[in-house]
């Protein structure tokens, strides 16, 4: 007894794996899409607040929608301050001197905050310090625009 049905054939279960990638892939690309959507906001907060980095998520937001959507990757790149940022970035890994300099010293702010406003324990502390201490020296390895 044959229970296969005109669904069962290679071209049908090629449209199914099709169907299966689109729905991936737009899942895919809301996801990167979102995630560019909330760098872009943490940038732009960034850009308003001097405690808070704008460069690291605008380079992050232009990746995400590069993935996501190009037409949202194309208005940062275009835009006058976002745009060379995320050129330089890209292009060099440069991050200009100026940048440099507001991103260490809103790491030290913030650590400094840290230890005389907040009650946490010394161990959270040196984990703080450390990492800020490492995003520092990282920020300032990479050459300058």
């Amino acid at each position: 007894m044959d229970t296969s049905t005109e669904n069962d054939t290679p071209a049908a279960d090629r449209t199914r794996a099709a169907g299966a990638e689109n729905v991936r892939t737009a899942g895919s690309k809301a996801l990167w899409t979102g995630l560019g959507c909330a760098a872009l906001l943490a940038g732009v907060i960034g850009a308003l607040l001097p405690v808070i980095p704008t460069a690291p998520f605008i380079i992050l937001a232009a990746l995400a929608f590069g993935k996501g959507s190009p037409a949202l990757r194309q208005r940062i790149m275009g835009h006058r301050h976002f745009g060379p940022i995320v050129d330089d970035w890209e292009r060099t890994g440069a991050i200009a001197p100026r940048w440099k300099a507001v991103a260490c010293a809103a790491m030290a702010v913030s650590f400094a905050g840290s230890v005389l406003f907040l009650d946490a324990p010394h161990y959270m502390l040196a984990i703080q310090g450390v990492v800020l201490a490492a995003a520092a020296a990282f920020v300032l390895s990479r050459p300058n625009r």
